[in-house]
């Protein structure tokens, strides 16, 4: 099965995990301000994201000016990828397409372990992403293992360009983050993925 063969509750039983109860995953998370690269998308992403209804235009102008706003932030030190067809246990059919990932890896146009971060875009509905972004999470944490770069937990997120629903993987234990943010609140979607991946290097010093 493909990711995308994966719905959601079935996924739970056919990959073996056990959902617990949906908690606020980010408790105290500081938020971190949009940068200008995404200030300055900001104001065009709902007429060119939401008003052409694709999922397409929803994770170019909604879901990756904020991506890459955040991607910024490291400097070349976290390799983030759209559109990345991700073979992450073919011996299990664990396999597909995903809208983003985010590696702790230099910027490359290949996936490298670990993967911290799988990402699913959706144009309607946050539900209707969880199979696939499960099925995915599942897949990076053999892949990370396989390549010795055990990363625990790994962590989804469903966005429709204007919502966003974080996912954790911990284990065989799957938990959903409560809140959904809103694109809007850009400066909670930053530092939770800040919190998740961790600070990004410091700038080099003035000469």
């Amino acid at each position: 099965m493909a990711f995308s063969d994966f719905q959601y509750p079935a996924v739970l039983q056919q990959l073996g995990l056990t959902l617990t109860p949906a908690v606020n995953l980010f408790p105290g998370v500081p938020p971190v301000a949009p940068g200008p690269f995404l200030r300055a998308g900001q104001s065009i992403a709902p007429e060119l994201g939401a008003a052409a209804h694709t999922e397409l235009s929803r994770m170019i102008w909604m879901s990756g000016p904020l991506l890459g706003d955040f991607w910024t932030r490291y400097r070349g030190t976290i390799c983030l990828i759209a559109g990345a067809e991700f073979a992450a246990d073919p011996a299990a059919r664990l396999t597909g397409f995903c809208d983003f990932l985010i590696c702790r890896a230099p910027q490359q146009s290949v996936i490298f372990a670990p993967v911290l971060v799988v990402f699913e875009a959706k144009r309607d509905s946050i539900p209707d992403g969880y199979g696939q972004c499960i099925a995915a999470m599942v897949g990076a944490q053999r892949f990370n293992a396989r390549n010795n770069t055990p990363i625990d937990p790994v962590y989804g997120c469903v966005t429709t360009g204007t919502a966003w629903k974080f996912l954790r993987l911990s284990g065989t234990t799957l938990t959903m983050d409560g809140p959904e943010y809103a694109l809007a609140e850009a400066d909670r979607i930053l530092g939770i993925l800040t919190h998740i991946v961790g600070p990004p290097p410091a700038a080099p010093a003035a000469a």
